[in-house]
């Protein structure tokens, strides 16, 4: 047996959250409020402490071999509806043409080359935190961890593929799928007499010229590098405006600037970037990183993961940071936990199984000689349930510890 006190762990995090937003200050009580909004959320948050709990109790990182790209902060909010761009010939044939509206992992910040069955842990302990978010009693909840991972070996070992779609993935999709330009760009800029900017409000913070003339050359070094075939002639990529963009939940208190281009051209026609800093990630305390640069270690992480990656992905660098940039489009959206219905659950942590395995498949750096067996998934199943109970209490001190 092993020994946690939830009181020491929740002031590691507090600490860590102080340290993570200290060049944004006021960001620190928005980052608490989300953090003690559940279980799930503080899970969300809090990745680098689950590590290093993996590395204090390694018991608990035991299990079945097999390694690769990982997500590094598998959960289930971290899948979502996303426009993505097809791969290769083949894949767009098989896709009907183009770019499509995909449900897949869509947060990779945290990726490294590790054990599978880290991210199967994560993804496992979610689940269990998030049962009763999703309107499941704990009994129904450990059944869901059973089937997701039942999924996911079958997906890793079998590349087997689920029967139907999920209802809340497909309805999502559809929903997303009609999205415009134009419902993005309402919702986050307005059209002055310069033309369009970002409103600036809880979301969106004005940057120092100093920064804004920093950023705008960092956009154009992205620029520069994206390949000859995602990168759009002309002016599209020519900045309108910039702004600090405030969001996420593990990730606040980075450096992360939103980029406004000509795009289409004329007042509908803009594209909105995000700028994203990037450092070590979480898992440093158990597994060694990559020899890429953090941004690069993230894109390099999305192609090998994702059949289809978003498009015009890429890196740069902005006051000395490595900063992970992409293309934000109307169809990015996730799903509302507190919607699903009882008959959705089975489907979905399937369904989220199957997308987990899958990319573990195509980022494989070693394969084990024997699939994953029931005693595997049993072990994965206690180990995640034992991390589930130790983040349950911590939040709860979390909360405590907030509140005074």
């Amino acid at each position: 047996m092993f020994a946690v006190d939830p009181v020491r762990l929740a002031r590691r995090q507090l600490d860590i959250d102080r340290d993570r937003t200290s060049r944004f200050s006021h960001l620190m009580d928005r980052k608490v409020a989300r953090m003690v909004t559940s279980p799930l959320a503080f899970l969300r948050g809090s990745a680098p402490l689950f590590y290093e709990l993996l590395d204090r109790h390694p018991g608990l990182a035991e299990g079945p071999a097999g390694r690769g790209w990982l997500v590094g902060d598998a959960h289930v909010e971290n899948f979502g509806a996303f426009r993505a761009g097809t791969l290769s010939v083949h894949d767009a044939k098989r896709a009907g043409g183009g770019d499509r509206v995909v449900f897949d992992l869509n947060d990779f910040d945290e990726a490294f080359v590790g054990d599978w069955r880290l991210d199967v842990l994560r993804l496992v302990t979610s689940v269990l935190l998030g049962g009763r978010e999703m309107g499941a009693d704990g009994s129904t909840a450990v059944g869901l961890a059973d089937a997701l991972i039942g999924a996911y070996i079958a997906s890793l070992f079998r590349a087997k593929r689920p029967r139907a779609i999920p209802r809340p993935v497909q309805q999502l999709v559809e929903r997303v799928q009609a999205r415009t330009r134009r419902e993005l760009l309402d919702r986050r800029t307005l059209v002055t007499h310069q033309g369009r900017q970002f409103v600036r409000d809880d979301r969106y913070e004005t940057l120092s010229p100093k920064l804004r003339a920093k950023a705008e050359r960092a956009f154009e070094k992205y620029a520069k590098r994206l390949d000859e075939g995602e990168r759009p002639p002309g002016p599209a990529l020519r900045v309108l405006d910039a702004a600090f963009r405030v969001a996420g939940t593990g990730s606040l208190g980075c450096l992360r600037v939103a980029v406004l281009v000509e795009g289409k051209g004329g007042d509908d026609g803009s594209w909105v970037f995000d700028m994203k800093e990037e450092g070590a990630p979480s898992a440093s305390s158990v597994a060694r990183a990559p020899d890429l640069s953090p941004a690069d270690r993230v894109t390099t992480a999305i192609r090998a993961c994702l059949a289809q990656p978003p498009r015009m992905i890429g890196a740069s660098r902005l006051r000395g940071s490595s900063m992970f940039v992409r293309r934000l489009t109307p169809q990015e959206d996730k799903l509302d936990l507190l919607s699903l219905r009882p008959e959705d659950l089975e489907p979905l942590a399937r369904h989220l199984g199957v997308l987990l395995g899958a990319a573990h498949r195509r980022g494989a750096t070693r394969m084990p000689k024997k699939a994953w067996t029931a005693g595997d998934a049993a072990l994965l199943r206690a180990h995640a349930i034992s991390l589930a109970g130790i983040h349950e209490a911590t939040y709860l001190a979390y909360c405590d510890l907030a509140r005074r």
